[in-house]
This record gives C-alpha cells, sequence and structure tokens, in this order.
C-alpha cells in the first residue's frame, strides 16, 4: 500500500512539474500578446490598443484550465503525500508556484482589460472617427478635450469665487446695519421684536442664497465633465 502511494505520489510529482513548465512558457506568450505588439506593416503609432483578442482570449481559457489542472494536481499531491518534512516543503513549495502564475495570470487578464475600456472611451469620445487616425492623434484630441474642460472648469470656480466674496462683502454690510440697529434697540426696547423678525429673514435669505449658488456651482461642474 505504501509503494503504491509512493508510486501514484511521483506520478503526481511529475505532472506537476510538466504542467507548471507548460504553464509558464503560456503566460510568457500571454505577457507578450497582451502588449500588443504591432502587426507587420503597421508603425507603433498607427497600430490597435488591442492585438489579436481573440487570440488572447483563447489562450486566457486554455491557461485558466491548466491553472484549475494544476491546482486539482497539488490538492491530490496533498491528500496522498508521504509523511515527512521534505514532501511538506515539496507542496508548499508545489503551491507556491502556482500562486504566482495565478497571479501573474490575473495581473496580465486586468491589464489587457483596462487597455479595451481605455480603447472604448477613445473610440466613444470621436463621434466621427477618421480612417487611419492614429492613436497619437486619438491621444492628441482627448488632451484638448480634457484641457477645454479643464478651462471651463476654471471659470465656474472663477465665477464661485466671485460670487462667494459678493456675499462676504454682503455679509460684512448686514453685520454693520446689525450693529446700528443694536444701538437703536438699546435705546429703544420696542423695537426688539422688529428686529427678531429681520434677523431671521436675513438667516432664511442667506441660507437661500447659499444653496442656490451651491446647486448651481455643482450642475456646472457636473456638465463641464459630460
Amino acid at each position: 500500500m505504501s509503494t503504491m502511494s509512493g508510486s501514484s505520489w511521483e506520478e503526481l510529482r511529475k505532472q506537476a512539474r510538466l504542467l507548471e513548465n507548460d504553464i509558464d512558457m503560456k503566460l510568457v506568450a500571454f505577457s507578450k500578446l497582451g502588449m500588443s505588439s504591432a502587426p507587420s506593416g503597421l508603425s507603433s503609432e498607427s497600430m490597435p490598443l488591442i492585438n489579436s483578442e481573440d487570440m488572447f482570449d483563447t489562450m486566457s481559457m486554455e491557461l485558466e484550465q491548466l491553472l484549475n489542472k494544476l491546482s486539482s494536481i497539488n490538492d491530490k499531491m496533498a491528500d496522498i503525500a508521504p509523511g515527512g518534512n521534505a514532501t511538506m516543503h515539496t507542496i508548499k513549495r508545489h503551491r507556491e508556484i502556482l500562486m504566482d502564475y495565478q497571479q501573474e495570470f490575473t495581473k496580465t487578464s486586468a491589464r489587457v482589460s483596462a487597455r479595451r475600456e481605455r480603447e472604448e472611451l477613445l473610440r466613444g469620445s470621436s463621434p466621427t472617427p477618421v480612417a487611419g487616425l492614429s492613436r497619437r492623434d486619438q491621444y492628441s484630441k482627448e488632451a484638448n478635450h480634457l484641457h477645454s474642460s479643464h478651462i471651463l472648469v476654471d471659470e465656474q470656480i472663477n465665477i464661485a469665487m466671485e460670487a462667494r466674496e459678493h456675499l462676504t462683502s454682503q455679509r460684512q454690510t448686514f453685520k454693520r446695519i446689525q450693529t446700528r440697529f443694536n444701538d437703536i434697540t438699546n435705546r429703544f426696547p420696542l423695537l426688539n421684536s422688529l428686529m427678531y423678525r429681520i434677523n431671521a429673514r436675513k438667516r432664511r435669505d442667506s441660507l437661500i442664497l447659499g444653496i442656490v449658488v451651491a446647486v448651481c456651482t455643482f450642475l456646472l461642474l457636473l456638465y463641464a465633465f459630460h
């Protein structure tokens, strides 16, 4: 029974090493494919952002299957492993290799997904694309669009700041008027009720004006980025 277990253990180790070598080579090709090297006859400026998407997706599915198979073999190795520190170290090493491969695969897949999303954004930002438009031209148009948006936002911020300064000036004026009225009410107590109503209305008007300015600024910023 021990001999059969040892034989199965060695067979699984052999399968794991073969799979690791296969996955390692495929991950290198997978990463290079994700970099989207320029096709023959095209410059790097006019190449598409994603090259050979079908090939990339096919290799992605193949690598997922290989990684799952390697994970299953590692689990079987752990189940029938002979005792001893050397065996435990071997199992740990195989699992570390698997984890490294999974992280590399995930990182490459995430990078390509981000590039695909960026490509879609670039396509969406050009309602009337020009045939043969280079990637540099696309970036230039996008930069001009962002620059225009920044200018519009700066203008709206300046308007908001001017409105704030105007409100501050009005507040100072109200404070001076209130000081004078306080002097009068100290002399004429019957005016306290009138002052209370004036102050309440002033606070309400200030609150309404502040809310209106804030909403208008928010809507202008929202419009600028859309």
